[in-house]
């Protein structure tokens, strides 16, 4: 069985970005891939501003005593005249501080008496100035290509005027789902049959990366069904992903109908829960629809997951969620892990990497749920995260574990 560093390996190594750009505005760009560098053409801010309300003054004026006449007002957004020698200038927070101030004092460290003003703090140079190009400065790199734009980056973006953005295309995932014992929900549920919770979780989680989905739902288990879908799937689609039949029974139908429309690596990877897992590629037929951007090409990626239902949730997340992402054009995929505390005893140890369901308690330790089973999915949403536990080790109360949190694997 592979190792899941190194499975997750051979799966990033095959992807890559997809061809296809669009320029979408600013406000539409929520969670798409920027293609291209956003660079500033300005300094952020633009000018020297107050980081408080309060009053402008040069330093020099207050050595010959600490009452000034205020010479003018500047609320935010309004363009101030020089200061005056010898006066002060009464300021806003976000104001432009007037030419010739070197200093601002707070509001809160005067005394205003008519048009005049009585300071009662002797300032430092720069004080409560936001100096420009304090945040960004002009030509500067603000959001890399790669990026996924988060609301905050999108605000970044505008800080700097940028109205519209170069994004990637969508990455296109065709899914389906196989099993003649699943029944969609709101269908009698007849005897030996279980609902099909894989559907909904699967395409959820497509979805919440910004995929474009394709659901041919529930294929019969049936080679030549299977391989019919596998065609129809693999045009105008970047990735088909499908839930149950990768494993080597006589009613598993999918390896045997991806090796004879494409390629396949079958893996056992070494991981608990979530033993099989297919990759490969499925064969596009002359004249299939293409991609924007550029030549067709001529196989659609091909992932299988296994259809137990916290199974098919966590080989997703560690394999399809970083490989999805790549081919949006995604960098960083790695999700970011922390160390603490197990508030509980795992005797048992197991020969596989286990990825066991765990929420972080009110004293910052972790629990565990206590059915780990692959086809307990209560588990997943009592869960904050996956302890990466190694193989065959145990874990005892007290000892710190590495836990991936569902916040990260959910983006």
């Amino acid at each position: 069985m592979l190792a899941t560093a190194d499975a997750l390996a051979i799966l990033l190594d095959a992807a890559r970005p997809i061809d296809g750009l669009e320029t979408l505005p600013t406000l539409d760009a929520l969670n798409r891939v920027l293609a291209t560098d956003v660079t500033s053409p300005l300094d952020v801010p633009p000018m020297n501003t107050s980081a408080m309300d309060g009053y402008a003054v040069r330093i020099a004026d207050l050595a010959h005593g600490s009452r000034l006449p205020v010479s003018q007002r500047i609320p935010a957004g309004h363009a101030p005249t020089p200061l005056a020698p010898g006066s002060a200038a009464r300021i806003f927070t976000g104001a432009t501080v007037p030419a010739g101030a070197d200093a601002v004092v707070m509001q809160e460290q005067t005394e205003v008496a008519g048009d005049e003003v009585t300071i009662v703090h002797r300032p430092q140079a720069g004080e409560w100035i936001t100096a420009q190009g304090a945040d960004i400065r002009a030509g500067s790199v603000i959001l890399p290509a790669g990026t996924r734009l988060t609301p905050q980056a999108l605000g970044l973006a505008a800080s700097v005027g940028c109205a519209r953005l170069e994004v990637r295309r969508r990455v296109k995932v065709a899914v389906f789902f196989t099993g003649d014992e699943l029944t969609m929900p709101g269908e009698p549920l007849k005897p030996g049959a279980i609902y099909n919770s894989n559907r909904f979780t699967l395409r959820g989680l497509l979805e919440r990366l910004g995929c474009e989905v394709t659901d041919y739902g529930i294929v019969a288990d049936q080679l030549e069904a299977t391989r019919a879908t596998l065609r129809e799937a693999a045009h105008a689609h970047d990735l088909i992903l499908t839930c149950g039949g990768v494993s080597v029974g006589e009613e598993d139908h999918v390896k045997p109908a991806v090796e004879a429309e494409g390629r396949l690596s079958m893996w056992q990877i070494a991981m608990k829960p979530g033993k099989p897992l297919a990759f490969g590629a499925v064969r596009r037929s002359a004249g299939g629809a293409g991609g924007e951007g550029g030549g067709e090409p001529a196989e659609t990626f091909f992932i299988g997951l296994p259809g137990n239902p916290v199974s098919s949730f966590a080989t997703f997340l560690l394999f399809v969620r970083p490989f999805v992402l790549r081919l949006a054009g995604v960098q960083a995929v790695a999700p970011r892990a922390l160390s603490l505390r197990a508030d509980f005893t795992q005797g048992k140890a197991d020969r596989r990497n286990e990825f066991l369901r765990a929420r972080v308690n009110a004293a910052g330790g972790l629990d565990l749920f206590a059915n780990q089973s692959s086809a307990v999915l209560t588990s997943t949403v009592w869960a904050d995260g996956l302890i990466d536990n190694p193989p065959n080790h145990a874990i005892s109360a007290g000892e710190t574990v590495r836990f991936i949190p569902f916040s990260e694997l959910l983006n």
